[in-house]
This record gives structure tokens, sequence and C-alpha cells, in this order.
């Protein structure tokens, strides 16, 4: 089989917004292939590896979450900005918990209730070094709270602060 086929750094930026369409359309997997194909001609771009953890975090709900879980934490760790790595890491706990809701396992509830305080102690993290007028891990901590008020989640009671295991 052939080697992969790079692209040149002038197509990054329609590379990128293909990627974001793809998304759109709801097809993570195609864009985190492109954004791969970015960060080989350019391995630090900044956008680029924002973009793939969305992508990564697109795919929780298809399975192989513990896998995806440790890709998108691998990427988030690529990121030089601690606000976008501590805003991103939150998405990636909060989209984790959706995904475990979503799930009809046992301990599902208590699954997603891990992941969602995961993901609102990173959104405070990133809200007492947030850029001025930049409310976003607000917004998000704001929507984790009704998440759980709306899914009725709660605390383990017999395992706190365990790791969950989702691949039972």
């Amino acid at each position: 089989m052939a080697d992969l086929k790079p692209i040149s750094r002038q197509a990054i930026p329609a590379a990128l917004d293909k990627a974001n369409h793809y998304r759109l359309l709801n097809q993570p997997w195609q864009a985190e292939s492109i954004c791969r194909d970015i960060l080989r001609t350019d391995p630090n771009n900044q956008k680029v590896i924002y973009t793939l953890v969305l992508a990564i975090t697109d795919q929780f709900d298809e399975g192989k979450f513990k896998t995806n879980l440790t890709k998108a934490l691998d990427e988030v760790a690529q990121l030089t900005d601690s606000y976008q790595a501590e805003y991103c890491t939150g998405l990636i706990y909060e989209r984790q918990a959706l995904a475990a809701t979503k799930r009809q396992t046992p301990r599902a509830g208590y699954i997603a209730f891990d992941y969602i305080q995961r993901a609102m102690n990173h959104y405070e993290n990133a809200e007492r070094i947030r850029p001025e007028m930049n409310d976003e891990s607000v917004l998000r901590w704001n929507a984790c709270k009704r998440f759980i008020q709306k899914h009725k989640l709660k605390p383990s009671p017999e395992e706190k602060g365990t790791q969950p295991f989702l691949d039972v």
C-alpha cells in the first residue's frame, strides 16, 4: 500500500474549512483524517489541533470510549494556550458524559456524573484564566449544571473518586 500523500502549506486553510464542513455533515472520521493530514504538514497548528479534538469527541457515541478519550486527551496536550487546553479538556469530559447517558449500561448515570464533574472542574480552571470578555467556560459550566439537573445525575454512593469504566 502506498504512503500517505502530503498536502501543501497553501492548502491548509481550505483543508481546515473542509474538516469543519465534514464535522457539520456528521462525518467526524473524515474531519479527523483531514486534520491529521494538515498536522503532517503543520504539526503545531493550534486551530487544527482544536478541530481534531472536536472531531474525535464527535465519535464518542460510536464505541471505543476509552480509546477515543485517550486520543482526545493526547491531542489536547498539544495545545499551547493554557485557557484553550483547560476549556477543550472540559469539552472532552462533557462530551464523554453525554455519550455515557445514551448507553443502557449499569452505572451509566454515575459514570456520566463523574465525567460531567470533571468537565465542570476544567471549565472552572478555564474561567480563572480566561481572556477578557470571554465567558465560554461559564456558559459551558452552566450547561453542565443544567445537564445534571435534567438527567438527575448523582455521584456513585459506593465508589467515590474511582475511575469510571466504560467498556463494560
